[in-house]
């Protein structure tokens, strides 16, 4: 095994379980303004469902083929290391939405409303596992600057008269259902090392484990180049419509020349 197959095995059977499982433990920490004490605040019912819509945008948008990470061309043991880790994906999506949620009152409706609405629409928009990864930043980079800069500053125990005074009128004109529940100012630290974990961790997740289709493909591609007869364009014998690396193809080239 060289360093290239080493590392790719490193990141897909140790890092990317270690991100996710990370992001699912943090994405429910709160730290009291009272005590200080850190407080675990369970993921609410809406944030698996909106973990389930994540996960099949990540299956149409071509992040995560299902197919390649459980398939019967692998090993048992192979398959429950994949299985596992995309059950830490899906654990870690809903803290996520967990982390930027408000933990009760109209607001927590509201954001969810906003999440929903955003995750249903894409399930029908065009765009690729790229476009996805910058959507997902910048969806939950606006909840975090919401929910942990505009409205911990306008509910913090220690603001100000103005702050005060804002929550106020916030609360008189939704007739008391807002009821934010202030936290210590950590609290938006440990979620933004959260959310940058989470998005760290989908960048690096490959869409399907490498060593799985190119060992799978490769062989039938050689075996159709090998069959080629004088003359036959090399392009027009692959066996399907995705075409090859530079290396096949120049494997394929050097056979030709050697059959004429």
């Amino acid at each position: 095994m060289d360093n290239r197959e080493r590392n790719r095995a490193l990141v897909e059977f140790v890092l990317l379980p270690t991100v996710f499982l990370t992001v699912a433990l943090l994405g429910g920490v709160r730290v009291s303004a009272e005590t200080g004490a850190l407080l675990f605040v369970a993921p609410p019912l809406v944030t698996l469902l909106l973990a389930v819509m994540l996960l099949a945008l990540f299956v149409r948008g071509g992040a995560v083929v299902l197919g390649r990470w459980l398939s019967g061309e692998n090993a048992v043991l192979t398959n429950f290391s994949h299985a596992l880790t995309l059950a830490a994906l899906f654990f870690a999506s809903a803290q996520a939405f967990n982390s930027v949620l408000p933990e009760r009152g109209l607001l927590r409706w509201v954001f969810s409303f906003f999440f929903l609405w955003t995750l249903w629409q894409n399930q029908f928009a065009p765009f690729d596992a790229r476009r996805l990864l910058r959507s997902l930043a910048a969806l939950f980079g606006t909840a975090f600057v919401l929910k942990h800069l505009l409205l911990a500053s306008v509910y913090a125990p220690d603001g100000g008269w103005l702050r005060r005074l804002a929550g106020v009128v916030l609360e008189g004109a939704t007739l008391g259902t807002l009821d934010a529940q202030p936290f210590a100012p950590a609290t938006g630290y440990i979620s933004f090392f959260t959310l940058a974990l989470y998005v760290g961790g989908l960048a690096l997740l490959p869409p399907a484990p490498e060593g799985f289709p190119a060992g799978a493909r490769g062989g039938d591609e050689i075996v159709g180049y090998a069959e080629l007869t004088p003359g036959e364009p090399v392009r027009e014998a692959l066996p399907g419509d995705g075409g090859a690396d530079e290396e096949t193809l120049v494997e394929a080239r050097e056979r030709q020349r050697v059959r004429e």
